[in-house]
């Protein structure tokens, strides 16, 4: 590989680094298009469950290639301190949009719920829907995301002061709370007297609970990588960012959680 400062731009005289070509964002565009069309023509019955998977473990396969990419470039020492800022402001952001797209799903239920239609009874929940109880499943998942919040929070802090073993050890319990969460709200849903068919009280519930319980899988994914990167040794105490990335997105989780609760769960049984 030339050693010039087009592959090496820490030798460089700039904060910045000069990126080589990558087709992995255009690719990847396209697979995110081809998996929401494919998501559409599924809603349509038009194709079957197998190609949304087959789409969905194309998009996932290609975030692993760009992130192992990545990863390359900060062995390598091409991550600077100013390249560090900027991909700490762009993953804020990129949360930032996160809150937007909830309150997009909790501007639908107060709608529907501050003024309940007569079609609904005028009456929130409408007749005919038997919520559950707010403190059984709903409670014991937000005792669990309350507790993962402060594992990793616990293994975040751990890894500062370089203690590995404690990091480990609470991020893998971390992930395992994740898991039981997820297995949790499988079981709420198996019990649940309505569908999201059931109107726009069973739209917005499953919904919001359904999204959010994505990105609780996104997120135990994420802790689970890098669970194996500090397993590895790659992350050390001055230089794991995708350590606090992953923090972030998982606080950011356990808050919705919390407006989930208070909003669909407790207000809205009430």
């Amino acid at each position: 590989m030339p050693s010039n400062n087009l592959y090496f731009p820490s030798r460089a005289k700039t904060p910045f680094i000069a990126l080589g070509g990558s087709f992995w964002p255009l690719i990847l565009s396209l697979r995110l298009l081809m998996l929401a069309l494919n998501l559409v023509l599924w809603f349509h019955l038009k194709v079957s469950v197998s190609i949304v998977v087959l789409s969905l473990t194309l998009v996932s396969s290609l975030i692993f290639v760009w992130w192992r990419d990545v990863i390359r470039e900060s062995l390598l020492g091409l991550h600077t301190r100013k390249l560090e800022v900027r991909m700490r402001s762009g993953f804020l952001l990129f949360i930032l949009s996160e809150v937007f797209f909830f309150v997009s799903f909790f501007w639908a239920f107060y709608d529907a719920s501050l003024s309940p239609s007569v079609e609904l009874g005028i009456v929130w929940p409408p007749l005919g829907i038997l919520p559950l109880e707010v403190y059984s499943i709903p409670l014991l998942n937000t005792v669990i995301l309350l507790s993962s919040g402060v594992s990793v929070t616990w293994s975040h802090h751990s890894l500062i002061n370089n203690f590995f073993i404690d990091s480990i050890l609470a991020l893998g319990f971390t992930v395992l709370l994740g898991v039981y969460f997820l297995a949790i709200q499988y079981v709420e849903y198996s019990e649940r007297a309505f569908s999201l068919a059931d109107g726009i009280y069973g739209t917005t519930f499953f919904l919001c609970t359904g999204f959010h319980g994505f990105h609780v899988i996104v997120g135990t994914l994420y802790l689970s990588y890098v669970f194996i990167l500090i397993s590895r040794g790659i992350l050390l105490y001055n230089h794991h960012f995708s350590f606090e990335a992953a923090a972030w997105y998982w606080h950011f989780v356990d808050v919705v959680w919390l407006f989930l609760y208070l909003s669909i769960y407790w207000w809205g049984s009430l």
